[in-house]
C-alpha cells in the first residue's frame, strides 16, 4: 500500500468519482490513477467504488470506511511534514485563512498587518467562501483556520470556537426616510425593499425567521455574498440593507447612513475553526491569539486531540 494510491482514492471522491478530474488534480496520467486504484483494491481484497458501465458511481460499504482512513493517513503525513518544518524553519511557511468576504475585508486587515510585522517570513493566503465552504476547506486540509459566522451543525471534524458577537445594522441612502426615524421597528423595515446576504449565509435565515416571528415577510429584492456589492445597490436606490455592523465605514460610505438594529436582530457569533487531529505550527497559534485572545492554546490543543467536546459548531 502506497501513499500515491491513497491520494488517488481521496481525489477521486473529492472530484465526484471522476477519474479524469482526479488525475488532473494529481498532475498524473489518467491510466496511472486508474491503475493505482485497481492495485489498491486488489491488495485490500474489496471493491472501494460502486461501478456501472465502467464508470464509478459511489462508494461501497467498505469503501466509505477505507476513504475515511485514507484521509486520516494523508492528514497525519502532512502533520509529520509540518512538525519537521517547524523545527527546520520556524519563521517561514504559509498561513492559509478561509473566511467570508465581510471578515476578509473589514475584520482581518489590522490583524494580518500586525501578524505580518511579527512574522515577515510567513506568507498569508486568504481564501473566501460561504460559512459552509470555509469549514470544508479546513476539514479537507485546504486551510489552517476558518473564520466566519455560525457554521453547519455537522462541522465534519472541525473544532469551532466562539470569538465574538457581531451585531446588525440597517444601511440606507443618506436621504432615506428611515434616517429620520427615532426608533426603527421590524414593521417599518418590512415596508421597504431589502437587500441582504445570500442564502448560504446563516445570517440570512436568522433575518427571515425574525420577521416571521411577528407574522411579517421581508421584501428581499436582492441578495449577495459580497457586502460591498450590497452597499453599491443601496447607493443606487434599490433598497435598504441589513448587514453586519463592521461592514459600515463612515469615511468610505459617505453616501450611506447606518442605523442601529441590535435591538431587532439576534447577533451572529463569529467562530474560528481548526481541524481536529491536526498539527498547528507556532505561527498559526500566534495568529489565533491575535484574532481571538479569548481562545487559549490549551483549549485548542485539547480540541485537536479530541478532548474538548464543547468545541463544536453548535
Amino acid at each position: 500500500m502506497r501513499l500515491e494510491q491513497l491520494r488517488a482514492v481521496v481525489e477521486i471522491v473529492k472530484h465526484g468519482y471522476n477519474v479524469s478530474r482526479a488525475a488532473e488534480a494529481l498532475d498524473a496520467p489518467q491510466p496511472a490513477v486508474s491503475r493505482q486504484l485497481r492495485e489498491l483494491e486488489r491488495e485490500l481484497g474489496v471493491d472501494i467504488f460502486l461501478r456501472a458501465r465502467q464508470r464509478l458511481r459511489g462508494l461501497t460499504g467498505p469503501g466509505v470506511q477505507i476513504v475515511e482512513v485514507a484521509r486520516r493517513i494523508l492528514a497525519d503525513t502532512r502533520t509529520l511534514a509540518e512538525i519537521a518544518r517547524d523545527f527546520q524553519a520556524e519563521e517561514s511557511g504559509t498561513l492559509t485563512i478561509a473566511t467570508t468576504h465581510t471578515q476578509a475585508l473589514y475584520a482581518l486587515p489590522p490583524i494580518v498587518r500586525a501578524f505580518a510585522a511579527r512574522h515577515p517570513g510567513v506568507e498569508v493566503m486568504i481564501r473566501q467562501g460561504s460559512p459552509q465552504e470555509i469549514v470544508e476547506l479546513v476539514r479537507t486540509g485546504g486551510a489552517d483556520v476558518c473564520i466566519g459566522s455560525e457554521s453547519p451543525r455537522d462541522a465534519g471534524g472541525v473544532a469551532l470556537f466562539p470569538c465574538y458577537a457581531m451585531q446588525r445594522i440597517v444601511i440606507a441612502p443618506r436621504d432615506h426616510p428611515l434616517t429620520r426615524s427615532r426608533s426603527v421597528t421590524l414593521e417599518t423595515l418590512a415596508r421597504y425593499p431589502i437587500i441582504t446576504y445570500d442564502s448560504p449565509f446563516i445570517g440570512r435565515s436568522k433575518l427571515v425567521r425574525t420577521f416571521a416571528a411577528l407574522g411579517l415577510k421581508p421584501k428581499i429584492v436582492l441578495s449577495a455574498a459580497d457586502t460591498d456589492v450590497i452597499k453599491a445597490y443601496v447607493e443606487q436606490g434599490l433598497g435598504i440593507a441589513i448587514v453586519a455592523s463592521l461592514a459600515f465605514d463612515p469615511a468610505r460610505d459617505r453616501q450611506l447612513r447606518a442605523i442601529d438594529a441590535s435591538h431587532l436582530f439576534e447577533p451572529n457569533t463569529i467562530y474560528l475553526g481548526v481541524r481536529r487531529n491536526d498539527y498547528l505550527r507556532n505561527f498559526v497559534f500566534d495568529f489565533i491569539q491575535m484574532f481571538a485572545p479569548n481562545v487559549k492554546r490549551e483549549r485548542i490543543d485539547r480540541a485537536i486531540r479530541g478532548g474538548d467536546k464543547a468545541a463544536s459548531a453548535r
